[in-house]
């Protein structure tokens, strides 16, 4: 009796880091500045007593953190 081998395709998932790698300079800065204004009106209904999600106050902090760390990798590569 022979066997069949079966295919398996891996799919790799791309990161978030990978994603904003991908994305130049100036479109990185604008995503920034949009999520500094949303995690201000994050906190400002977290202060309220109007935020229902609070961990995606968390998660914007972190994304923010990425983009200004792939900034800065970015610029010491330039040096």
């Amino acid at each position: 009796m022979a066997r069949k081998k079966k295919e398996v395709k891996i799919v790799k998932k791309q990161s978030e880091s990978e994603k904003i790698r991908e994305m130049d300079v100036a479109t990185i800065e604008k995503n920034i500045a949009d999520l500094k204004q949303e995690l201000f009106n994050l906190r400002f209904q977290a202060a309220v007593g109007k935020l229902e999600n609070t961990a995606q106050i968390k998660k914007n902090k972190k994304q923010i953190a990425r983009m200004k760390t792939i900034l800065t990798e970015r610029a010491n590569a330039l040096k």
